[in-house]
């Protein structure tokens, strides 16, 4: 969550994993515990995590997963609107707005604010943005089936205690 320095992460984290849990029950869906030790890493920050971190934060305290199981749990994750993939990082956000109960076959419009000094993402869903992409579509015959933005600036509490976009790769680096 941008703005973070007043920021309940415990409160925050546990509403996320409630809705998570409750949806998974309501709609049949196997919440099994590969996939709830990799929702637990995506939940436990704010910034947007790679699988191999993923499996390093795992691998700290338990066995290291293979990539294979950790993607497969991510698929899952992402599939069911429970974590965000952030394409510009190859990386993965757990989902904050329960966009898990959004109406079947209909994707969000979504934009997340990528922080370039602490690294921290949060997302948003616009309607008047969604609604007006949705119209350039229309008007030139294109069916949208998802949107997604990712804004890159500085954060309010990054700006307020003068921290600094840290120097990106050039895209398509792995650097």
């Amino acid at each position: 969550m941008l703005g973070h320095d007043d920021h309940d992460h415990h409160h925050c984290r546990a509403d996320a994993l409630a809705r998570v849990e409750d949806r998974c029950a309501t709609m049949g869906l196997r919440l099994t515990a590969q996939r709830r030790r990799v929702l637990d890493v995506l939940l436990d920050s704010h910034v947007p995590v790679t699988a191999y971190e993923i499996m390093d934060r795992i691998g700290a305290t338990e066995r290291r997963p293979s990539p294979i199981s950790v993607y497969r749990a991510l698929d899952f994750l992402v599939a069911n609107r429970f974590a965000h993939r952030i394409e510009s990082r190859n990386a993965f956000l757990a989902c904050s707005h329960g966009h898990g109960e959004a109406e079947a076959g209909r994707d969000p419009m979504l934009v997340f604010l990528l922080c370039e000094a602490c690294g921290a993402a949060a997302e948003a869903e616009p309607p008047a943005l969604a609604a007006a992409l949705a119209d350039i579509a229309g008007a030139a015959g294109f069916q949208l089936s998802a949107a997604v933005l990712e804004l890159r600036g500085v954060c309010a509490a990054c700006r307020a205690a003068g921290r600094l976009p840290q120097p990106r790769a050039a895209d398509g680096d792995d650097a």
